[in-house]
């Protein structure tokens, strides 16, 4: 009996201070924290002291047992309230709320085990007289369907609070949504995440478990998705839609934006660049270097789950794949730009580059722009997107050879590439004053030899180097169209009958792979990250934090990515570069924002399996 009095006595001196500390001042939901709190303290300090322990009335025990099992769930309920106001609650409030939280869970297990009926009617010879005079048939009747109902609803209550906290401190299911880690995970996947290694929080609080795992290249894991706001009331929001999402064993969803579209939170990605490394990705190839290691050297594993042609799988698990990028052997016009880019001679751009512009302007008829800055402004700004270059290839022929200006800027939009990278290695002279010459023996030294950096690469880099390149054949594919137009308006050739024209056609073949290729360079490719200083030294992801993508990098919104499109340049070593529409915007995802590794795929059963196994093909 002694022993049970003093937990007892132990658990309400503890709820009594998780009931001080639930008192909240602020005018919104976190007032009900603290009558919450109070009204079952009060409510247990009754029952459990002063009837049981105080009168010895032992027919209050099944109330009792009641109390201590849902104390747990009562006081979890209140710490949300008094977090779910305006205003924050300082962190050592959490910490300390949390810590006197766990000890009345623990104190009412204690006591539960002591009140079980094996056990509390050993406590006292009266206990036991009484049970054996007082022993209770089972009701019959109407009683009895009330009974049953009360047991089931109370079941019922306690299975979904017991699953909440199950869910937030122990593991999680999780259904994936979308095709981004195809093959490793298909849509309606359903797998557990481990959380209590990765530093669980109490809900919409900073306060948990400590950070025990650590994260490896290669891990899937599930974490917050850092493009939407994680202020107070979104925060709620997103425990609440977290909360029916568990209590309905992941069937109901209601976490929303502002637009009323289902928020893509949480995301299961792949770790693929960890602390202390700056990545770069070009033609699908994934590169890193480090602080000791500071040339950019391939990420040779990386290669083991990235999926770039679906066509490329199983026919089973492409039974199951909604949304290919490529229909089959599509891909290889990918590899073929890539390859075509990779072997451009820029001497040889640069003269084609040149002879286009000379043979266009004899037949135009304007006149050169005094002012050379005006030039750029020729053409509206978004005219430089590389698909209404081609899209509206006709209206420019016309403005280039009527307007004035309209050969100037095409001579500029031609080779100012050329003598802007001139400049860089000569930086003695004045772009104006550079030959053609010049302009070649510059170029010579812009040689592809294998390397990721280097002087031999425009920018000193591949990712930079290749946007330069696919600049560079987009304008010359640009500039044989205008030509090529411009013949057949000599030629007097009927509009109608233009599109037979084998060389016009052979232009508008590579315009299309191009402009497909580019479509998708976003995909593909990535600038260095984290980017260089102002000063060029090289920046690496920081401790404890960590860049994801997913496998299906051709369907994968990741972390290389916002959720804006903006129109940029292809290179910035071009004043007159063609742009491109880019969602471009890498950023790496701090530790604290990641809930556990996705261990175990649980459904379907033909999939079931560790995904600490799972690679693609």
């Amino acid at each position: 009996m002694e022993k049970l009095s003093c937990c007892i006595f132990i658990n309400l001196i503890l709820s009594g201070i998780f009931t001080l500390l639930s008192l909240s001042f602020s005018a919104d939901i976190s007032l009900a924290a603290f009558p919450v709190s109070l009204c079952f303290s009060v409510l247990l300090f009754y029952f459990a002291f002063f009837r049981l322990i105080k009168k010895q009335d032992i027919s209050k025990i099944f109330t009792v047992r009641r109390f201590f099992q849902y104390e747990p769930f009562v006081y979890i309920t209140s710490f949300v309230l008094q977090r779910a106001g305006i205003k924050e609650v300082p962190f050592a409030v959490d910490v300390i709320s949390a810590l006197v939280w766990i000890g009345v869970t623990v104190m009412s297990f204690v006591i539960l085990h002591f009140l079980s009926e094996k056990r509390v009617f050993a406590f006292s010879p009266a206990w036991k007289e009484y049970h054996e005079k007082n022993h209770q048939e089972k009701p019959s009747g109407i009683k009895r369907i009330f009974v049953e109902i009360f047991e089931w609803v109370d079941a019922l209550i306690q299975a979904v609070f017991t699953i909440i906290l199950l869910n937030i401190f122990f593991f999680q299911l999780y259904e994936i949504p979308s095709e981004s880690m195809v093959p490793a995970f298909l849509v309606k996947d359903r797998v557990v995440v481990f959380k209590t290694l990765a530093g669980p929080k109490f809900p919409l609080s900073q306060a948990g478990i400590p950070y025990i795992q650590n994260y490896d290249r290669g891990d899937i894991v599930v974490f917050r998705n850092p493009h939407y706001s994680n202020d107070r009331k979104s925060e709620v929001k997103t425990f609440m839609s977290q909360f029916l999402y568990m209590c309905s064993l992941t069937l109901i969803k209601t976490n929303t934006d502002e637009n009323g579209e289902l928020k893509a939170d949480p995301l299961v990605k792949r770790i693929t660049g960890v602390p202390g490394e700056q990545l770069m990705l070009v033609d699908g190839i994934l590169y890193a270097r480090t602080k000791d290691n500071p040339e950019f050297k391939k990420v040779e594993e990386d290669s083991l789950w990235a999926a770039w042609d679906l066509n490329a799988l199983d026919s089973k698990t492409k039974s199951r794949i909604r949304d290919f990028p490529f229909y089959k052997d599509e891909f290889q016009n990918v590899l073929d730009v890539e390859e075509a880019r990779r072997s451009l001679d820029l001497v040889k751009a640069f003269e084609e580059c040149e002879q286009l512009a000379q043979k266009v302007r004899p037949y135009a008829s304007g006149k050169d722009l005094r002012e050379e800055s005006s030039v750029i402004h020729f053409i509206y700004p978004g005219d430089y997107y590389e698909f209404s270059l081609f899209n509206n290839a006709e209206i420019l022929k016309e403005k280039i050879l009527y307007n004035d200006g309209g050969a100037q800027w095409f001579d500029s939009f031609m080779t100012n590439w050329a003598y802007q990278v001139a400049a860089e290695v000569f930086p003695e002279k004045d772009k104006a004053s550079l030959s053609a010459q010049d302009v070649k023996d510059a170029l010579k030294t812009f040689q592809c030899n294998g390397n990721a950096q280097g002087n031999s690469l425009v920018g000193g880099n591949l990712y930079d180097d290749s946007c330069f390149r696919l600049n560079v054949m987009t304008k010359i594919v640009f500039g044989k169209l205008i030509l090529r137009n411009i013949q057949l308006d000599e030629e007097q050739v009927p509009f109608a009958s233009r599109n037979s024209d084998e060389v016009r056609k052979d232009c508008y073949e590579e315009a299309q792979l191009l402009c497909d290729y580019i479509l998708r360079l976003d995909q593909r490719n990535m600038s260095i990250f984290p980017p260089n200083n102002e000063n060029n030294c090289a920046v690496y992801i920081p401790e404890d934090n960590y860049f994801m993508m997913g496998d299906n990098r051709y369907n994968s919104l990741d972390m290389r990515h916002s959720y804006e499109q903006k129109l940029i340049k292809l290179t910035p070593y071009d004043d007159f570069s063609v742009k491109y529409s880019s969602n471009l915007a890498p950023q790496y995802v701090s530790k604290k924002s990641i809930l556990g590794k996705a261990s175990f795929r649980f459904w379907p059963f033909d999939r079931i399996g560790f995904t600490s196994k799972i690679k693609s093909e």
